[in-house]
């Protein structure tokens, strides 16, 4: 039952959080402070999963030569600007092919 109540929790606070972004006036949108917040937050949070997803296992750092290569192929993928889902395809390609490997 405690789960159930989470997900309602959750899916309450989304949309709360989705509304909140509706009703906002536009002269509150407009504000530079405002819109230099919005620029930044999505890339600071997207820096932050990555960080744990590429360094964390559970509760401890720990660094896994399979994923900093995959993470190292996306970079190079970005760098030369493949669409998205070639990017995850050579991240996933070349983490899986290391573990096959055995490194």
């Amino acid at each position: 039952m405690n789960a159930w109540i989470a997900v309602i929790a959750t899916g309450l606070g989304c949309y709360a959080l989705k509304l909140g972004g509706l009703v906002t006036p536009q002269r509150v949108l407009d504000d530079p402070r405002v819109r230099r917040f919005t620029e930044l937050v999505p890339v600071a949070l997207l820096t932050a999963l990555i960080a744990v997803q590429a360094l964390a296992d559970g509760k401890a750092l720990e660094f896994d030569a399979a994923r900093m290569a995959g993470l190292g192929a996306a970079v190079a993928a970005l760098l030369l600007r493949a669409p998205f889902l070639v990017v995850l395809v050579v991240a996933a390609g070349v983490a899986a092919g290391l573990r096959l490997a055995g490194l």
